[in-house]
């Protein structure tokens, strides 16, 4: 009997620092234990709203001193290119969402193109609502962004990407990224480790308790 594939759930945004931060190592989680990713990309303001989170320019100043150490931390330890306030940030990522979401119901892998939206944010300075941009992105992942932005329009897809943020503050999420194995939540790329541990040993979840 063929074993099945372990199975996590990616909630993300493409204007998430963490999630682009996290995102090669991940992905080189994913192709170690062949891992099959659903992708999950939400608003991640209206997520910070439901959570009682804040943008970062409306958070106490030494919370965003203390941000801006650790991006340093994490830019070191990744080796990844990182600008610490990029040109286009918060930009609108729900047309690049859209796109994606796109792909994904035509059966294509956008995992490459998942990281190009997040680099292009945080260390390309692109703007990512630019649909020229998109498009550029989409076809240097191996995708046809022209067809893809056509499709983006689409009020089924309109309705997934607000589905999904839906069931981001449903399953009471509060930032990006979450993933989740077997219903048990990991919140943050620096529990990565963790989130491997879980998926390696096949121990059962640990799973969070009801919300009164």
């Amino acid at each position: 009997m063929t074993a099945q594939r372990p199975r996590v759930e990616y909630f993300f945004s493409f204007i998430s620092l963490w999630s682009y931060i996290g995102s090669l190592v991940f992905q080189d989680l994913v192709r170690r234990h062949d891992v099959e990713v659903v992708y999950k990309p939400i608003d991640l303001l209206a997520v910070f709203a439901a959570g009682g989170g804040k943008p970062v320019r409306q958070r106490p100043p030494q919370r965003q001193a203390y941000r801006l150490v650790e991006m340093e931390r994490w830019k070191a330890i990744r080796g990844i290119p990182l600008v610490t306030w990029p040109k286009f940030y918060p930009a609108d990522p729900s047309l690049g969402h859209r796109l994606m979401l796109a792909a994904i119901a035509e059966g294509a892998d956008v995992s490459a193109f998942v990281h190009a939206g997040l680099k292009a944010v945080w260390a390309d300075e692109l703007n990512i609502e630019d649909p020229d941009t998109l498009v550029a992105l989409a076809d240097r992942s191996g995708l046809d962004g022209g067809r893809l932005l056509e499709r983006a329009a689409d009020p089924d897809l309109i309705a997934c990407e607000a589905g999904l943020t839906a069931e981001a503050n449903d399953r009471q999420l509060f930032g990006a990224p979450f993933y989740f194995f077997r219903g048990e939540p990991f919140w943050g790329q620096d529990r990565l480790d963790l989130l491997e541990q879980a998926v390696e040993s096949g121990r059962p979840p640990i799973l969070p308790p009801a919300v009164i």
